[in-house]
């Protein structure tokens, strides 16, 4: 799905949506928001890159980290929870993951998760992506598009 059809859709249908970022650093957030329209639908993200800005800024309860780790599927979607709560967004959706270039938690390079909460409930997807770590982060993105057009119904 093109960035320009689903934000137009999600414009016109009266859905929100806020954004947190871990690998990705903001990547799909800018995606989003370089569509001219954007500010209808995109009510703001938070990028919490390190496992304490999770917690701390983000809200993520510190025993989802500790239970599951800051890469899994579990933090993923409670990122997409809170963000969408800070922004009063009808959607959520939160990417983290392991760009590389090494593994961290156990977790090899290229394992992503994207999480999206809100209108319709949750849900999370397990992406195992190769590449360089620009690769994968881009891979993300457009992951994360995807999610959200097949999410959002448009």
């Amino acid at each position: 799905m093109r960035v320009s059809e689903l934000i137009e859709a999600m414009a016109s249908s009266g859905k929100s949506i806020a954004v947190a970022e871990s690998l990705t650093g903001g990547a799909l957030l800018s995606e989003l928001i370089s569509i001219p329209g954007a500010s209808n639908v995109v009510q703001g993200g938070i990028v919490c890159y390190s496992t304490e800005s999770k917690t701390q800024v983000l809200g993520v309860p510190a025993e989802i980290i500790e239970q599951y780790g800051a890469v899994s599927a579990e933090t993923a979607i409670e990122m997409a929870s809170q963000v969408a709560q800070k922004f009063s967004a009808n959607i959520g959706i939160a990417t983290t993951g392991v760009a590389g270039p090494d593994a961290q938690e156990g977790k090899p390079v290229g394992q992503v998760y994207l999480a999206i909460a809100g209108i319709s409930g949750s849900e999370v997807l397990s992406l195992n992506l190769t590449g360089n770590r620009d690769q994968i982060r881009h891979g993300t993105v457009s992951a994360g598009i995807d999610l959200l057009g097949k999410y959002s119904g448009t």
